[in-house]
């Protein structure tokens, strides 16, 4: 490389400069960090829509936990979905879905959707294999509702499909 172009690469904005031929990583700057952190507040507080029925005292939290998202659902005894809200859904984006805090968040949210219908005991079912999963429960247990039961409904295959044939090379 010339001097000159060494020079046109210096001056260049920081997020658009190459280094042998990779992008360079930029951190975020503390006011961005911020404004992340209201925009997932803002999401939290915001009310979720429920449909008007009457006052339900028992229900349960089915708590779907994957390698990418955290999902919880309210439901009465029979099934019927009442409020459902998931990471992404709060503002998280991209692998923070995935953490253990946005599981945590998302269980707030959806704790105050329970206490806004009147439920007081819950059973928790919860599947998947994601990092979500204990501190959804935890956050669940510690907004004060009274846990009756806590299942794990994760699917197990048995034997499994049958493994393909050898490879002939």
């Amino acid at each position: 490389m010339s001097e000159k172009q060494w020079d046109r690469e210096e001056n260049r904005p920081q997020n658009l400069r190459n280094i042998m031929g990779k992008k360079r990583i930029i951190a975020k700057t503390g006011e961005e960090l911020i404004k992340e952190r209201e925009k997932v507040e803002a999401a939290i507080k915001r009310e979720i829509k429920i449909k008007p029925l009457q006052k339900i005292r028992e229900g349960r939290i089915y708590i779907a936990s994957s390698y990418n998202n955290t999902i919880l659902t309210l439901a009465d005894l029979r099934g019927n979905v009442l409020a459902w809200t998931s990471a992404g859904q709060l503002g998280f984006k991209g692998s923070k879905k995935a953490t253990p805090f946005a599981a945590s968040r998302v269980a707030e949210a959806i704790s105050q959707a329970a206490k806004k219908i009147g439920i007081e005991k819950i059973e928790i079912l919860v599947k998947g294999i994601g990092s979500g999963r204990e501190s959804a429960v935890r956050s669940l247990a510690a907004r004060g509702l009274d846990i009756i039961s806590i299942k794990d409904v994760t699917p197990i295959p048995h034997n499994g499909s049958r493994p393909p044939k050898v490879r002939r090379v």
